[in-house]
């Protein structure tokens, strides 16, 4: 019945033999998965994926036997030379990866650039993304846009420095963790900017998912939790406030009037730094407004 509902829903369209179908798959609810996608998983000779485990229990659950092909992170450049040999055969092929869409986060570039660089056609299918997901659930008015990065390096230094570039960014940040680092992520959002919102979903469109929204500095604390560090875990990191938006009623009056003599006399960064020690304040804060009043100064000389 499912498989007869997908092809009269998609089956007008005309899906030419010798291309490569790229297909987005559910990131945990089968029930995401689109009829488009259901029905190019019939029409296919073979189905090329990053895990042939992964791959049979989905297709079995759609009641669907194919041929599959392993193309995944270690042999992807090899394995898309097959690929590309079954499409000039004149077959169709999908390729899909674990969970989500293909060359976001998974395997699929090099394969989509060989069938390509071979002229032949790729035709995608959109569908479940981690990424996107998310930011639609995070209600971060200030972004402009997202950065998608991912994964971070697994080491704490490394995993800290490209968090100190990315902070530098305008918009918003999406990042993925695994349970097994995400208390130390969550430390070192905690650290680099405390005030600055992190949405957080765990186990995203599954039976257990919890998506929130909290301060940098409260995510250790809700990581903490019992049960929490399980499952898969995307963050956005929000976008920081505009910095023409940023008053000065938003520091009390006696910290504010020292941040501007400070500036006066100082490097912005220094006079951040100083206040911050002697006072408290977020030292990131002080920066952004001691740098919104210089840019605000600098127009009206202008």
């Amino acid at each position: 019945m499912l498989l007869q509902t997908a092809a009269m829903a998609a089956g007008s369209q005309q899906y030419p033999a010798g291309a490569l179908y790229v297909v987005a798959t559910p990131i945990g609810n089968l029930a995401d998965l689109t009829l488009r996608a259901i029905h190019v998983l019939a029409l296919a000779d073979a189905v090329a994926c990053e895990d042939t485990r992964m791959t049979q229990r989905l297709l079995q659950h759609l009641g669907l036997d194919k041929r599959l092909m392993a193309v995944h992170e270690h042999n992807e450049n090899e394995a898309a030379q097959s690929v590309v040999q079954a499409l000039q055969g004149g077959q169709r092929l999908v390729y899909v990866s674990d969970a989500g869409t293909p060359g976001v986060s998974d395997p699929g570039a090099r394969l989509v650039r060989a069938v390509r660089a071979a002229g032949l056609r790729v035709v995608p299918l959109p569908g479940a993304s981690a990424p996107v997901t998310l930011v639609s659930a995070a209600g971060d008015v200030q972004a402009q846009g997202f950065t998608f990065v991912g994964f971070l390096p697994p080491k704490g230094a490394a995993r800290r420095e490209a968090l100190l570039g990315l902070r530098q960014l305008p918009g918003a940040v999406v990042l993925f963790e695994s349970p097994y680092r995400i208390a130390e992520l969550a430390h070192d959002l905690a650290g680099i900017d405390p005030e600055r919102l992190v949405t957080v979903g765990r186990e995203l469109t599954k039976q257990f998912e919890e998506i929130n929204t909290l301060p940098a500095q409260a995510l250790p604390a809700w990581v903490g939790e019992p049960n929490r560090q399980r499952g898969e875990f995307a963050l956005v990191w929000h976008a920081v406030s505009a910095q023409g938006d940023v008053g000065d009623a938003e520091l009390p009056g006696p910290v504010s009037e020292v941040l501007n003599v400070l500036a006066e006399h100082l490097p912005l960064k220094e006079a951040a730094r100083l206040l911050s020690d002697a006072t408290g304040q977020p030292r990131n804060r002080l920066y952004d407004h001691a740098l919104a009043r210089r840019q605000t100064r600098q127009r009206e000389a202008d």
